[in-house]
């Protein structure tokens, strides 16, 4: 067990980088199982919900090496000895459920459980298995497992409900080897879908329209490997962002990919932050007087889930009443009862929040009750008064690689004690 302890601290500065996109290297890393060749994919850093994924490729029977320091994974999956995840390790993240189409294309049947992850509401995989049962598969449900065959994929026209990403992307690892054509339809447009369509094209995948809401993918009878590199991470761009609109100082943000950015940079600039957006960096001055504003979480472009609790952390501190909007899941104000102990005046109403701006936060024991929201209490711990102790920041690890060290780099105050049982 661990917690952060963490400072009121003043302005930041210097350089801060921006590694590897945890939502987009998870899809490419179970896409490895679509073919017997070694792909070899950089910038993976070692996020526990990563390290928890490579344990499941391997209990697969993949031959799986990976290099935490050069954040590489080598993945050869040229024999699967199993088509039964296991559900101990299956429990702990949602992307357990993306090796689902690789194992059923390359092996015709599998047993998987239902995904873990945070829980931040209901994320049904009902599209998912919808959208495999229109392309051949048949599926049925036991003891929490989904149990599915299928001979070879076939090539259909789906239509999704709702935009959602994990169905688009388990979908087109189910299209890219199956007979003929798919067409997936109002599909989500998120970058991590773009660059998990680069990754299968350079294994010989036939897509065209990914970034759009009309997926064409023509199949092909075997992937080969691949090199490839994950695409910068919007999520963490977007924390040290708001860390420093929140903090107040003058910090250029490096690896950052701001042409994914164009929400979050737009609620920034009316909040009173003043960003010099460059191809690659991005640079952000701020005093810490910052003034309200309203969000709405939407899918891709619109303003992002994942970053709502932290921009919540910003209106904490603003000016004036903004009120945030949840969209996308009903259980996501996790942080709103945390933040209210330190002094926050917010008040929630299902999936509305109306939050009137406070001169300052006090410091005290927090715990982190998903992923997002204990990235959230960080940023408030920076900017309130006196000390912060967060407990379960083993959420914040499953997303967030040496978050702690990237921050004291450019002088927040904080450090993580281990905690250990008595004897």
């Amino acid at each position: 067990m661990a917690k952060l302890v963490v400072e009121h601290s003043g302005p930041l500065s210097g350089c801060v980088a921006v590694g590897g996109s945890k939502n987009a290297a998870l899809p490419v890393l179970c896409a490895c199982l679509l073919t017997e060749e070694t792909c070899t994919i950089r910038q993976v850093p070692p996020f526990t919900d990563v390290l928890v994924l490579l344990k499941i490729l391997r209990s697969l029977g993949a031959e799986v090496l990976y290099d935490a320091k050069k954040q590489m994974a080598v993945i050869t999956a040229k024999k699967l000895t199993s088509t039964r995840e296991d559900a101990a390790l299956a429990e702990k993240l949602r992307a357990s459920f993306f090796v689902l189409a690789p194992l059923l294309a390359r092996k015709h049947r599998a047993q998987v459980p239902l995904p873990g992850g945070c829980p931040i509401g209901t994320r049904p995989v009902d599209l998912h298995l919808k959208g495999l049962q229109q392309m051949g598969a048949k599926v049925k449900l036991e003891h929490g497992d989904v149990l599915a065959r299928c001979r070879r994929f076939q090539g259909s026209r789906i239509y999704l409900d709702v935009p959602s990403v994990g169905a688009t992307e388990q979908l087109l690892m189910a299209a890219v080897t199956a007979e003929g054509r798919t067409e997936i339809e109002n599909a989500a447009t998120e970058p991590e879908i773009v660059d998990l369509a680069a990754f299968l094209r350079k294994m010989g995948a036939q897509i065209q329209g990914a970034g759009t809401t009309h997926l064409v993918v023509t199949g092909v009878r075997q992937l080969g490997g691949a090199r490839h590199t994950v695409i910068s991470d919007r999520v963490e761009a977007g924390t040290f962002l708001a860390a420093v609109a929140a903090v107040g100082g003058d910090v250029t943000v490096q690896n950052a990919p701001s042409e994914h950015l164009g929400a979050i940079l737009a609620k920034l600039k009316e909040a009173g932050v003043q960003l010099t957006v460059e191809s690659g960096r991005i640079h952000i001055v701020s005093d810490g007087n910052l003034s309200s504003f309203d969000i709405k979480t939407m899918p891709y472009p619109g303003f992002p889930t994942d970053l709502q609790a932290i921009f919540m952390v910003l209106a904490t501190v603003a000016k004036g009443t903004s009120v945030v909007t949840e969209t996308l899941f009903e259980n996501r104000f996790l942080q709103a009862s945390q933040l209210l102990r330190m002094g926050a005046d917010i008040k929630t109403e299902g999936r509305m929040a109306v939050v009137e701006g406070v001169k300052s936060l006090t410091g005290t024991s927090v715990c982190a009750p998903d992923l997002r929201a204990g990235a959230a209490l960080v940023i408030a711990g920076l900017l309130a008064q006196g000390q912060t102790e967060i407990e379960d920041v083993y959420h914040i690890d499953r997303g967030y690689c040496h978050l702690e060290e990237k921050l004291q780099s450019i002088g927040a105050c904080l450090h993580r004690e281990e905690e250990t049982e008595e004897q």
